[in-house]
């Protein structure tokens, strides 16, 4: 019963896009998304979702973390400050 009060931490580079671009999570179970930037593109210095409610900067080398609700199954979509690179949350 100890194991459903572990966060779930799922690492994400940030380089030329998320890798990886869709992450599989459980539902009901505390998620962290951990971004780390290793690319210079001001493009990518922001990661934001408003289906998830954060709105994030990355500074470079460095991990950020982001807590994310798991309480309703599907499917979260996250994108870069210009919208143009994409990534993915599924919650089930």
């Amino acid at each position: 019963m100890g194991l459903f009060n572990k966060n779930q931490v799922v690492k994400i580079k940030v380089d030329h896009g998320y890798e990886p671009a869709v992450v599989k999570v459980k539902q009901g179970k505390p998620v962290q998304l951990a971004f780390k930037r290793t690319n210079p593109s001001t493009c990518l210095e922001k990661v934001k979702s408003t289906q998830l409610g954060f709105d994030q900067s990355l500074p470079m080398n460095q991990a950020v973390t982001i807590s994310i609700p798991t309480d309703q199954a599907g499917e979260y979509e996250y994108t870069c400050g210009m919208e143009m690179f994409k990534g993915k949350v599924v919650v089930n």
